[in-house]
């Protein structure tokens, strides 16, 4: 069994994640070479998706390959399974709610300094998807920790284009 995962690991390594890598790559040097600072935008936002998804196959591949022979499931990984929490969660109210506005509020009691930096693209991406949904989003962080809200208006998109 373990040869079996970590054979899967290594295919996964080697293809989608390396795919994924290339792509990333494709995108910066458009980025690059664009003019137009609204297709700079999207491309950027394009290029901040592909990194999420190549951080999952990461993950995942890192988790195949430690898991002994008789292990089913390995101990949690705690930034997937609030993923997959906040996923289920947002899907249920898109789905079923019919509210017209999604507030959504995440506090933590870390060291604070979030704030948006050269060369980085998770704040600016956050507020990027945010703006595009028609939305506002609230940063506020300092040594007591970080809080960042987002509030988006449900009536001014079409939400059975969100659920998967």
């Amino acid at each position: 069994m373990k040869n079996e995962l970590v054979i899967l690991a290594q295919e996964l390594h080697d293809g989608i994640a390396q795919d994924l890598v290339g792509l990333g790559f494709s995108i910066d040097n458009a980025i690059s070479h664009s003019k137009d600072p609204e297709t700079r935008k999207e491309l950027r936002a394009i290029r901040f998706a592909i990194s999420e998804q190549t951080e999952k196959v990461r993950v995942e591949i890192h988790r195949l390959r430690n898991l002994s022979p008789n292990q089913t499931h390995s101990t949690p990984d705690l930034s997937y399974q609030l993923s997959q929490i906040f996923n289920e969660i947002l899907r249920n109210v898109l789905q079923h709610s019919k509210a017209t506005t999604l507030s959504i509020t995440i506090a933590d009691n870390g060291i604070g300094g979030a704030k948006e930096k050269e060369g980085s693209f998770g704040l600016l991406g956050i507020r990027e998807r945010v703006h595009l949904l028609g939305g506002e989003t609230l940063i506020e962080s300092d040594q007591n920790g970080t809080k960042i809200e987002v509030h988006i208006p449900l009536d001014k998109n079409d939400t059975s284009t969100h659920s998967r």
